[in-house]
């Protein structure tokens, strides 16, 4: 046997032996094996065998006589270190304490038990706290205590929205008049000078109420939490919620209707729904609740003014479910910008600043993270292209798509999402801002467009992220428009309908087979005959359970 350095100098290479009889012939196997062995035994053994032609009798032979020699030599090699090492020690080449130091710190962070307790967190602290608490007799206090903070910041808007309004009518006034004389007394330019201080006394004042508004949402947080705290503090100490019950009631005031909502709030129309139970799963079948929902997107968001039974009860359900294994979800669609400034992105920020929300940052703060995060990772993208410059540009509009990156890395691609926490929403605890384009209003999408691939991948975060109840599109549109016919509709419904299925039995290999709620949102503006040849649709797709009835003739 013999022993050379390898070409690194890093690695030692000793020759494999191996002595065998086929037929009359003694045969000799010498393989040059560099150590330490990085191979997969039995891989570089089948290599030997296929390679050298050795009969397959001497199979197991070679494998055993392979494995002990790789096994003892390493063996060697791990004495041979340890050997030097305890040279080095003796002879004062090593730092004792250094070296101590470093294996302290290794068994400390290898093994929990040795560890430091990691320092408590806010956040964390108060999230046991509240869920104790809204587990426990004082859960309606907390729930009085927010609708309360609700109803401030609410008239705080309406105040906002009427100075706004009453600005917007002297400003329309008083640019009227200067119409009115426009080629008498004024010129263009006086018209140009009108409008600029309009537009700048308009900014003012919005940004006086936006930092009002800011300022007030920060003082309820933090009175919020600081009165749980103090609440879970006193209910440890006396043991008795009896009283807790009476501190916080919601003013009578408060449980009408407004008589002027403004133009913030979302009339209320009549919803339709139908619900379905279905069994999926190759052999392990797991049941999942399924409905087909008419209504506005943002109604499952928004909470009503009026203490109503029911708006009181899915305050409750929401507030149950905040720190639990059993999440809501709700799929919106966006455009490509990260922001909230148009579209169904301002309506939907317009109802997350209607309530304070003590749990998580504000809609703003969890936008400018995300947009942080995407011109990270474009830059991440685009070093590993510049490190591979060989590599094959996509297809089917790949290209088209990496220039408008280019052009604004700050913005997102169809199929990708983001998503927004929330605590002070009406059924919803997460938001998956999903990106769409103009091709979603075609009807000639396949199971392959990202707007169906952002909905398998949204599905999948919903597995490993305790989401049992997601709210999805139908016709991935919130709006009907004259091209959306009832054939289009009923293509839509189908694709989505069957990818959904597809998805919801990819599921089972993801969690472990879960029951979740899915449900199909359709545009409150769709007819009721769309919607219940949409509700005969789902069944056929889905197989729905049905009760099988068996009769018996007994005659003859």
């Amino acid at each position: 046997m013999k022993k050379n350095k390898g070409k690194s100098g890093d690695a030692d290479e000793k020759e494999f032996v191996f002595e065998f009889r086929a037929g009359k012939h003694n045969c000799v196997l010498k393989v040059p094996l560099k150590f330490p062995v990085h191979e997969n035994v039995s891989d570089l053994h089948g290599r030997l065998m296929l390679l050298h032609k050795i009969p397959c009798y001497i199979e197991n032979e070679l494998k055993t006589s392979l494995s002990n020699f790789i096994e003892s030599e390493t063996i060697l090699d791990y004495d041979r270190e340890a050997e030097l090492a305890l040279q080095k020690l003796t002879t004062g080449d090593v730092d004792v304490n250094q070296l101590t130091n470093a294996w302290t710190r290794s068994y400390m962070e290898t093994t929990l038990e040795h560890a430091r307790p990691e320092e408590p967190s806010w956040d964390e602290d108060f999230a046991d706290v509240y869920h104790e608490l809204i587990h426990s007799p004082a859960s309606e206090t907390l729930l009085n205590l927010e609708h309360n903070y609700f109803v401030s910041i609410s008239e705080l808007i309406s105040e906002r929205d009427m100075e706004i309004k009453k600005l917007l009518e002297r400003q329309a006034a008083e640019m009227k008049k200067v119409m009115h004389e426009l080629g008498n007394t004024l010129c263009d330019q006086d018209v140009n000078t009108v409008a600029a201080q309009h537009f700048k006394a308009r900014q003012v004042l919005e940004s006086k109420w936006t930092s009002e508004l800011k300022q007030v949402t920060c003082i309820q947080k933090q009175e919020y939490q600081e009165w749980v705290v103090k609440l879970h503090q006193d209910l440890q100490k006396s043991n008795n919620s009896s009283k807790i019950n009476e501190e916080i009631k919601v003013q009578p005031s408060q449980l009408s209707e407004p008589t002027d909502s403004g133009s913030r709030m979302f009339e209320e129309q009549p919803q339709l729904e139908e619900s379905f139970t279905i069994h999926l799963g190759a052999q392990l079948k797991t049941m999942h609740n399924l409905r087909l929902v008419r209504a506005d997107v943002l109604n499952f968001c928004k909470h009503r003014r009026h203490g109503s039974g029911g708006e009181k009860l899915r305050r409750l359900q929401t507030a149950l479910s905040l720190y639990s294994s059993s999440l809501c979800g709700l799929v919106l669609l966006v455009d490509n910008r990260v922001t909230s400034y148009s579209g169904i992105k301002r309506d939907f920020a317009i109802v997350a600043k209607e309530c304070t929300d003590f749990h998580f940052p504000c809609l703003e703060e969890q936008l400018e993270e995300v947009q942080q995060v995407v011109l990270y990772a474009r830059a991440q993208r685009s070093s590993k292209q510049k490190e591979q410059p060989g590599q094959e540009i996509p297809k089917n509009g790949g290209d088209e798509k990496n220039k408008n990156v280019e052009r604004n890395p700050s913005n997102i691609l169809p199929g990708e999402f983001y998503i927004s926490r929330h605590s002070n929403l009406s059924e919803v605890h997460a938001v998956f801002h999903l990106c769409v384009d103009d091709n979603v209003r075609l009807g000639n999408i396949t199971a392959r467009d990202p707007a169906i691939m952002g909905l398998r991948n949204i599905l999948k975060v919903c597995c490993t992220h305790d989401i049992t109840t997601i709210t999805i599109p139908l016709l991935l549109v919130h709006d009907m428009s004259d091209e959306m016919t009832i054939p289009w509709c009923l293509k839509r419904a189908e694709l989505v309908f069957k990818c959904v299925k597809g998805f919801m039995m990819e599921m089972a290999s993801w969690d472990g087979g879960i029951s979740r709620t899915v449900q199909f949102l359709v545009p409150q503006t769709i007819s009721e005959e769309m919607f219940y040849q949409l509700s005969t649709l789902l069944p056929q797709i889905f197989r729905v359970s049905s009760t099988l009835t068996l009769t018996s003739n007994t005659d003859g």
